[in-house]
């Protein structure tokens, strides 16, 4: 059910206060086109307000989302909206005593995208510690649902606003709207998470991260699908002041106007977006959103007419929706908790740098060979992007329980070991008749992935020589404490290999397991040979 997730206090608290911010932001990106649209002629310039906005996510969500994954993301919620809100007072006061050039509005658009970096990540990933796993589809729909119904009155408010008032008065409300979402995120009672490991450091936690993308093949393809969207489809928003102002001579309430057909559009594409996955594959719903969004741009290319303009807009912001929010979806149930800030955040990465790419990439076409290419070359684009589904296949949604084990070593080292002790190196033994061999090694493959996700390194199956029915599975982790941190990040739906892999097991005894610390041989100090004189010449 779409409402379903409003039934819990402090989702349905945050989601309202979200839903002011949302307005106050596309209030705020109103103003920022339009004034960057008087003052430069150039579309690049134009396309570049989208570009600057979206190119902080792009950089440094992966940072945010390791963040996240390893802090109270409340915290980082609050900091986020707290630095946001400082940003647009100081945008909002420029505007007013009339400092803002090109650049320095450029400046103050990537510092709020900044602030939206690390908001992002938290923000997603706390989804699942505000509602249960069978309403987190809902509530990504929401989410997509309350900011395109902002977008569908904000835009246009904020054309009023801009038309009546200026652009600095645009950016005062965007700063006031920060803060209901500071205040219901501070009033917030986020369940406290038990650390029972070190907190682990930036640099490790992005490689866990890259580690754990690069070892998912379903969540890899769907980094690929929406960062090809996010290029194709930036081209509509990042296009349409130019578009409003230099194809229709429109104003800023018609530009407004404008985007708020296409966030009508969005609202509709929320409604329709259970019944259609409930009758097509996933990979169906991402096709038409990718076609649907291809139509919407080779209309605007060929049929430069308001009333066309209406429909098209509707018709990509339906499609905008229904990719995006399946994307985000398929992301937040494919990948258990201790990774998901970092996994949205790679999502993140994917569709803000197709989006903030794209617009430059366009806006650079327009200035050399008008919007209505630029439209149409964005267009083939998606229509190349609903034909890719023979390489990137979205999958269905697995109903997968990624809930810990909660595992921890079998036994207590007898030896004193620190958390930076290691390598550690494990060995398990298996069993397995010959006839099984072709089933054991397929069973394997997987196991190899899963063991490389969770932190493995140097992976190696190994057969007996002399008794061909023995295998080896070896790998190494680093550290005392990554072994625990790798331990601790099998889930229940791992279980299902592993019993499939015991079932082939052979032996009279469950397979065996060595864990062991690799040491240097290194002589005695007082056993070592003498070294050789330095010579002095």
């Amino acid at each position: 059910m779409t409402f379903a997730p409003l039934a819990h206090r402090s989702f349905r608290d945050l989601w309202l206060a979200s839903q002011v911010s949302n307005l106050g932001a596309l209030i705020q990106a109103v103003g920022a086109a339009w004034m960057m649209g008087s003052l430069t002629p150039s579309h690049g310039m134009v396309a570049l307000v989208q570009s600057s906005n979206t190119l902080p996510v792009m950089v440094f969500s992966l940072i945010s989302g390791a963040l996240a994954d390893n802090f109270d993301r409340r915290r980082i919620m609050l900091s986020a909206q707290i630095f946001m809100f400082a940003v647009s007072v100081m945008l909002a006061l420029f505007a007013w005593m009339g400092l803002l050039t090109p650049w320095l509005l450029l400046g103050f658009t990537f510092l709020i995208g900044c602030g939206t970096a690390l908001f992002n990540p938290a923000w997603q990933a706390s989804i699942g510690d505000m509602v249960p796993r069978a309403d987190v589809a809902g509530a990504v729909s929401l989410n997509a649902m309350g900011f395109n119904l902002a977008r569908s009155v904000g835009p246009a408010i904020g054309g009023a606003i801009v038309a009546a008032a200026g652009a600095a008065a645009a950016f005062a409300v965007n700063a006031a709207s920060y803060i209901g979402f500071i205040i219901g995120i501070m009033r917030w009672q986020r369940p406290v998470d038990e650390m029972r490991l070190p907190r682990e450091d930036l640099g490790r936690a992005l490689g866990a991260g890259l580690r754990y993308m690069a070892m998912s093949p379903a969540l890899m393809r769907v980094m690929a699908r929406s960062a090809i969207f996010g290029i194709g489809a930036s081209a509509l928003l990042a296009l349409l002041p130019a578009y409003t102002r230099d194809t229709l001579q429109g104003s800023a309430l018609t530009y407004g106007l404008f985007l708020g057909c296409f966030g009508i559009g969005a609202i509709g594409g929320v409604f329709m977006n259970a019944r259609l996955r409930a009758r097509f594959s996933n990979e169906r719903v991402v096709e038409l959103a990718f076609a649907g969004f291809a139509v919407a741009l080779a209309g605007l290319a060929l049929a430069p007419f308001v009333a066309v303009v209406v429909v098209l807009l509707m018709i990509g912001g339906t499609s905008w929706v229904l990719a995006l929010s399946l994307f985000n979806t398929t992301v937040q149930l494919s990948t258990p908790r201790w990774v998901l800030g970092r996994a949205l955040s790679f999502y993140q990465t994917a569709v803000f740098g197709g989006l903030a790419g794209g617009a430059w990439g366009w806006g650079a076409v327009a200035d050399s060979l008008g919007i209505a290419t630029a439209y149409g070359a964005a267009a083939a684009v998606l229509v190349a992007g609903a034909f890719m589904g023979k390489l990137f296949q979205v999958n269905e949604f697995d109903d997968l329980d990624l809930t810990p084990l909660g595992l921890t070593a079998a036994a207590e080292p007898r030896i004193d070991l620190r958390a930076r002790s290691g390598p550690i190196f494990i060995m398990v033994e298996y069993e397995i008749d010959h006839d099984d061999t072709v089933a054991f090694l397929k069973l394997m493959q997987d196991r190899r992935r899963i063991r490389i996700r969770d932190g493995a390194q140097r992976w190696a199956l190994l057969r007996d020589l002399e008794r061909p029915e023995l295998w080896s599975e070896k790998y190494y982790v680093a550290t005392w404490v990554e072994y625990a941190r790798h331990l601790s990040r099998r889930t229940r739906a791992d279980v299902a290999l592993q019993e499939a892999i015991r079932a082939l097991h052979r032996g009279a005894e469950p397979p065996r397991v060595w864990r062991k610390i690799e040491r240097q041989t290194v002589p005695p100090h007082d056993d070592a040979p003498p070294l050789p004189p330095v010579g002095l010449g």
